[in-house]
């Protein structure tokens, strides 16, 4: 099946993109959807989790405390790598489910939306890529709202990952959603349209 690659930026608009696709019929499978998923209260994968990091990471009803799993390992790249380690199988077999079930959706193509699709490697199979982008102080901005974080941690998150204009400069498409809406959507259409034109036709690799 035809896959495109769904990333940008932390808060650059990813989701919003996304929707646009499943509002047209086409299968998006969301690896951090996976990836919380996959350490949902009482899974193998959150079992892992606390083996790994201890029950302190754990809130009272049983379920993972995200915010002070995320303060523990993002300021520590070892221990962010070590938290890779431990749930990529867990999230690796989940995404394989949502592979399959998009793959017999009958759509003419299925999306992958990562955040970190160029940083964790592999990207070249999931071409076309559609970045999705807005400047920095738009990221920050958006991110302190979205995750009552301050300026400070707004800007290390976004600053740990690819620079934006890096990863425009790999894409085959990138949607600027700096502005409204219905101007991102204009952008999407256009995008759609030229994906819709390369999926190869049913029946056809």
């Amino acid at each position: 099946m035809f896959r495109v690659g769904l990333t940008g930026g932390i808060a650059c608009g990813k989701s919003l993109v996304a929707s646009f696709f499943t509002e047209k019929g086409i299968p998006v499978v969301n690896d951090d959807h996976a990836a919380h998923d996959a350490v949902a209260r009482g899974s193998a994968g959150l079992a892992a989790v606390v083996a790994a990091f201890g029950e302190d990471v754990l809130l009272p009803d049983g379920s993972l405390d995200r915010p002070k799993l995320g303060r523990i390992v993002f300021n520590d790249d070892a221990k962010r790598r070590h938290l890779m380690g431990v749930t990529f199988p867990f999230i690796g077999r989940l995404l394989g489910e949502r592979f399959e079930t998009a793959e017999r959706s009958g759509a003419p193509f299925l999306v992958y939306e990562s955040a970190l699709l160029f940083e964790n490697g592999g990207f070249d199979g999931w071409r076309p890529i559609v970045v999705v982008s807005v400047d920095e102080r738009q990221q920050i901005e958006r991110l302190c709202a979205r995750s009552a974080l301050s300026r400070e941690d707004a800007t290390a998150r976004i600053r740990s990952q690819m620079p934006l204009a890096r990863k425009a400069e790999l894409a085959d498409f990138v949607i600027d959603n700096a502005g409204s809406p219905e101007e991102t959507r204009r952008q999407f259409d256009a995008v759609y349209a030229d994906l819709l034109a390369r999926a190869p036709a049913p029946g056809q690799a």
